[in-house]
């Protein structure tokens, strides 16, 4: 039984890795912090449906006494704050996988112009694994800090990686169109996510200019073996969770719909998260809410050569904290499914 503990427990990501956890055999909640203000909380006062469940204790973070009540940290925190704290935990022998952005760039300086902060810790990039089990399982295995991915990323990359590590598709093309619940924004987003402002509305938002964009290109450069740019463009929906992501791929030759679903099956073939539909079916997003699930879906559209690729995963689950759970289960050697076999949530 490992011990667990949760910097950022009061938010999105936090909660549901609470919940996640809960259903753990392998996975104890010992310690949890947020920003409390000077106050000492009970989780389940904050979070009433854990009320019988789990009571323990939520204050401001001391790292000092964190790290004598668990021995594996998930740090819920938005970018920047992980920077100063990460090598605290590393420093006191614990393992750390991280949610916000701060350590998933293999270069300082993408980081620090896209995030406008000087990295404070660039040594630790060099060590810190991106979390996607799907391509990096074994690295996974061997570390002690993790970049949780973002949720774009997940979603962006999972659809395009088959392809393109077969060298099937142009890289000079790539089109990513993605739809988001109002979750991925977290729980004190701020303005323009307020109820009158997302209630039967849709839009568009920071396009060309998405801070997750350079990560996917990152880590589709490197299965492309030289430099990807791609166009990405987020949406907001009117919903609580999900991304479903829209791929615009041009091949390099002619294929049918079903010979690229055959290249996404041999790809993910031993993938427990990865469920490429049937030709003419597609992914929808009500169907991976709650789950740690990627749905994938793919049509030839033979009059232009371009294939089209869907993926949907749920930001909060796949895209956070599920996904960092899948990690946690590679790092300590668990069945990668533990605590991760949910059903879709049933309206």
């Amino acid at each position: 039984m490992i011990k667990a503990g949760i910097v950022g427990a009061t938010g999105y990501g936090g909660g549901e890795l609470i919940r996640l956890l809960l259903s753990h055999p392998q996975a104890k909640i010992t310690a949890m912090a947020a920003k409390m203000d000077g106050k000492v909380v009970k989780i389940s006062d904050i979070l009433p449906a854990l009320e019988g469940k789990l009571n323990i204790a939520c204050s401001d973070l001391n790292v000092e006494e964190m790290v004598e009540k668990a021995d594996f940290f998930f740090l819920a925190l938005p970018h920047k704050v992980s920077l100063d704290l990460v090598p605290q935990f590393l420093k006191a022998g614990k393992k750390v996988v991280d949610f916000s952005a701060d350590y998933r760039f293999d270069d300082s300086e993408v980081y620090e112009e896209w995030y406008q902060v000087r990295h404070t810790s660039p040594e630790l990039l060099k060590e810190a694994v991106y979390g996607l089990p799907e391509l990096y399982r074994d690295e996974i295995g061997k570390a002690r800090l993790i970049a949780n991915p973002g949720c774009y990323p997940t979603g962006v990359v999972l659809g395009v990686a088959p392809l393109l590590s077969e060298g099937l598709i142009d890289t000079e093309s790539i089109i990513a169109d993605s739809k988001s619940g109002v979750s991925g924004g977290g729980r004190w987003p701020g303005e323009g996510f307020n109820f009158c402002e997302i209630e039967e509305n849709f839009k568009a938002y920071k396009i060309a200019g998405h801070r997750h964009q350079p990560e996917m290109e990152q880590e589709l450069s490197k299965l492309a073996k030289k430099e990807v740019r791609i166009t990405f463009t987020p949406h907001l929906l009117p919903v609580k969770r999900g991304i479903l992501t829209t791929l615009y791929l041009d091949l390099k030759k002619e294929m049918k719909t079903d010979e690229t679903l055959a290249v996404f099956r041999d790809f993910y073939k031993d993938e427990p998260f990865i469920k490429v539909l049937e030709s003419d079916k597609f992914p929808e997003i009500k169907n991976v809410c709650g789950t740690n699930f990627c749905h994938i879906g793919a049509k030839v559209d033979e009059r232009t050569g371009r294939v089209i690729v869907i993926s949907t995963i749920d930001n909060l689950v796949k895209g956070a904290s599920g996904q960092a759970v899948q990690n946690m289960n590679i790092m300590c050697g668990f069945n990668e499914k533990e605590g991760l076999e949910q059903v879709a949530l049933i309206p």
